[in-house]
């Protein structure tokens, strides 16, 4: 029986070997399921899956990444190190394992398209720009099984599909916004955040940074704004705010993963925090208490005090010398309490300061009432898709960035049981957020008006990471794909099978999702 035992054992051993020197050719009699190309999210533009071939993960697979290259290479390492517990060197060159290549992409990928490939010896990802190797790597975490997301090892085999992917955006802003004013969310739920926006190919991130409730960045010659303004937040509570330090390590983190940072300054409303903080911003002078609830439209900078433009130069000033993107957002909505002609003479006079200081402004789109620049760029958040104003700027040259509100607000309860969120703009629905076409959403705005999407998550009831997560999953790739899929990729039955496999994805990333029943039955 001792030596069965042992001629077993070496049998397994020699059996072992055998495979893992023939490689992927040797498969066992039972192959393991593997993830379809077809399942990727967001639809890439064409997908061409080879059927019975396959690449293997196995430890000693390199990674070839040289030059800009070389970080995403790290990247893709760390990601996939922590589940398998392999070694994947990532060296120069290329060869048989994992290429990722800035050379011999065809040009109309653009910036940030790519084209990947899986024969059963290599995957070789290639694109024009870094940018577009990082969107190619995170379709190649969806093309390796659920569990190459877990943050602990976990058993393969790593089985990849055979194919080919070509990809491109459709719209060049595919955004998201946080608000950390009316709940304040640390540095570290920040940066997970960009993480979970990266997995669907999002390349902005606008930090709502101030608000009635709070001022949440450091401004050195307006110290009182962060130290008093932000003090407090809905509710009560610490708040918080953050340090230019760590508004810079936000910046630095987004951009290693491709995305840029859009801080927003709202005014002239949704300023109590700031009016709070310093008396001379107050017409008569007067410092209004801190303010804890959830009302909007009440406040109000005195657009007619120099100091305010002064005020508003310090700020502006400042947040550009930590901001590398090219936008800035102003707010802007709802501002009730400020006259129709203070608004107009207020806006335009802040746009200038903005692109006096080398920046685009962004802002809300009741912008349109005042005279917007150029290079500023007006962001739907109506619930309507009638609304003549904002498409008579568009007629005249003004960009769109669309963030329908009973459609890409976040926030918005899914029904009417959901716990959290809030229902103004209705119930949105995963379906409700993903089938309508920005293209063609706002009468009269033709598609070559629209700068983007963004899907905003607004903090009245927001208090947690786990908050955001179940808020965000799974409406967030739905907004990605309007973002980056083809026109003729929309289709809700497909998008919704797609969906559904990303499930069990978030579940090994620890993502607090909201399991639709539209998604997953």
């Amino acid at each position: 029986m001792g030596g069965s035992r042992v001629r077993a054992a070496v049998l397994t051993v020699v059996l072992a070997v055998a495979v893992a020197l023939v490689g992927p050719q040797a498969a066992t009699a039972a192959a393991p399921a593997v993830s379809s190309m077809r399942d990727v999210v967001p639809a890439p533009l064409t997908v061409k899956p080879a059927g019975g071939t396959t690449f293997t993960l196995r430890p000693g697979t390199p990674i070839f990444a040289s030059g800009d290259a070389r970080d995403i290479g790290g990247y893709l390492a760390g990601v996939l190190r922590r589940s398998t517990g392999y070694r994947l060197p990532v060296v120069s060159g290329s060869g048989p394992g994992i290429s990722l290549l800035l050379t011999g992409a065809d040009p109309s990928v653009g910036d940030e398209g790519y084209r990947l490939d899986v024969t059963s010896k290599a995957v070789v990802i290639r694109a024009q720009r870094p940018a577009g190797l990082f969107a190619g790597v995170q379709t190649l975490r969806q093309l390796l099984p659920p569990a190459i997301e877990s943050a602990i090892v976990r058993k393969g085999p790593w089985v990849i599909a055979g194919g080919q992917i070509v990809d491109r955006p459709r719209l060049a802003y595919r955004g998201a916004m946080l608000d950390v004013a009316r709940h304040f969310h640390p540095v570290g739920t920040v940066l997970r955040y960009i993480d979970e926006l990266a997995l669907y190919k999002i390349n902005h991130l606008h930090l709502h940074l101030t608000d009635d409730q709070g001022w949440r960045i450091a401004i050195d010659s307006w110290p009182r704004l962060s130290a008093y303004g932000g003090s407090t937040q809905v509710g009560g509570g610490a708040g918080g705010y953050f340090t230019k330090a760590d508004y810079a390590r936000i910046v630095a983190y987004a951009k290693s993963r491709y995305i840029t940072v859009v801080p927003e300054v709202d005014m002239p409303g949704h300023v109590n925090a700031a009016l709070a903080s310093y008396a001379e911003l107050n017409c008569d002078g007067k410092a209004p208490p801190l303010y804890t609830g959830i009302d909007v439209g009440f406040s109000s900078l005195c657009v007619s005090k120099e100091i305010t433009y002064r005020f508003i130069d310090d700020v502006v000033r400042e947040l550009v010398a930590l901001t590398p993107g090219p936008y800035l957002h102003i707010g802007g909505d709802e501002a009730h309490a400020t006259k129709p002609d203070d608004y107009a003479t207020f806006m335009d006079r802040v746009q200038k300061i903005v692109a006096a200081h080398g920046k685009s402004a962004l802002a809300w789109h009741q912008v349109v009432n005042a005279t917007p620049l150029p290079s500023t760029v007006g962001q739907y958040w109506g619930t309507t898709r009638s609304a003549p104003d904002v498409a008579a700027a568009a007629g005249r040259g003004t960009k769109l960035l669309l963030s329908p509100a009973n459609k890409a607000y976040l926030d918005m309860k899914y029904d009417p049981s959901t716990p959290l969120g809030l229902s103004w703009a209705g119930y949105v629905e995963v379906k409700d957020a993903y089938d309508w076409d920005p293209g063609a959403y706002l009468d009269g705005v033709s598609e070559s008006s629209v700068f983007g999407v963004e899907a905003p998550l607004w903090t009245e009831t927001i208090a947690t990471l786990a908050d955001i997560e179940y808020m965000a999953f799974p409406r967030l790739p739905a907004i990605a794909e309007l973002g980056w899929s083809p026109a003729s990729a929309h289709d809700w039955t497909s998008f919704r099978a797609r969906l559904a496999t990303q499930g069990p994805r978030w579940e090994a990333q620890g993502i607090n999702f909201y399991r639709s029943s539209q998604v997953f039955p």
